[in-house]
């Protein structure tokens, strides 16, 4: 798969037995797979196996580096099916081993009472700088590997509320507000944009526990990673147009980041909740004598 901004062609799987499915990472995508990715093709391998059911919530551990180079197998046990609920979960495996793994549950659609938090009054999405054309302003201050990452087409397009320069980062409060969207028409399918929020539900989520820090992903000595991630879907919403993304970090401790999110549609509606905790060690480099 070509390294694009078609979340449909990223996020495509190909079933190759009842409960297995395979799925592939953008080439040039870096080193490792990004965590997003592998959130929603998971769920979309559960999604195949559940009918007439739309997802509530999603519990995932990342257990293993993923492999850009190769296929990613997805297996999905049939826990229950109940005639509320049903309960899915899904194995990623590389190598032969488990890099991941996803516990989903999925609600027959019923009516209830509502009631849910005031989105942040912050600016709106056409108000911001696009998150690449930030990027491009400080192409030149990177090695030439980062360079060709940061400037790479992304299926997630991003308008950070209050940047940080992540080359020269500065003390922040551990709040953080980002506009995203899909960069090109995913369509209206409910199943679809709950995928596409996933994934971008992993983006920018771990950098706000270190901006009281100062730090960033360029910063030497710091090692990040995504251990877990949650996802409670509230209503359904349409990632073609603009959410706010609404991040904090209530806690840092025993080198790793706790994080916590809410998502908005642009008219004020909270469609998901998000959580996460990651790695965050730092070891400073060795000072020059």
């Amino acid at each position: 798969m070509n390294e694009s901004s078609d979340l449909v062609e990223t996020l495509a799987l190909e079933r190759i037995e009842v409960n297995l499915f395979r799925g592939l990472a953008p080439k040039g995508e870096g080193p490792r797979i990004f965590g997003g990715l592998v959130i929603a093709q998971a769920l979309l391998a559960a999604y195949k196996t559940v009918d007439a059911s739309i997802c509530h919530s999603i519990h995932c551990y990342f257990l293993r580096p993923g492999d850009p180079s190769i296929p990613i197998l997805y297996e999905v046990d049939r826990a229950r099916d109940g005639r509320s609920f049903t309960s899915r979960r899904v194995t990623a495996i590389q190598h032969g081993e488990q890099i991941f793994n996803l516990a989903g549950s999925f609600q027959h659609p019923e009516s209830g009472l509502e009631h849910q938090d005031p989105m942040p009054d912050v600016p709106g999405p056409g108000d911001l700088s696009d998150e690449r054309e930030l990027r491009r302003t400080m192409l030149a201050k990177l090695p030439a590997a980062m360079r060709q990452m940061a400037d790479r087409p992304r299926p997630i397009e991003m308008r950070p509320v209050d940047p940080s320069d992540f080359m020269a980062a500065k003390p922040m409060p551990p709040v953080q507000n980002v506009w995203m969207r899909a960069t090109a028409p995913i369509g209206d399918d409910v199943i679809f944009n709950q995928a596409a929020l996933a994934y971008a539900s992993d983006m920018s989520f771990l950098s706000t526990s270190m901006r009281p820090h100062a730090m960033g992903w360029q910063t030497p000595g710091l090692q990040t990673a995504s251990i877990d991630h949650a996802i409670w879907f509230h209503r359904p919403s349409n990632f073609n147009d603009w959410h706010l993304y609404a991040q904090k970090s209530p806690s840092a401790s025993g080198a790793r980041g706790f994080n916590l999110g809410e998502i908005y549609t642009e008219d004020g509606r909270l469609v998901a909740s998000t959580a996460q905790e990651g790695l965050m060690r730092y070891r400073p480099p060795a000072m020059e004598t």
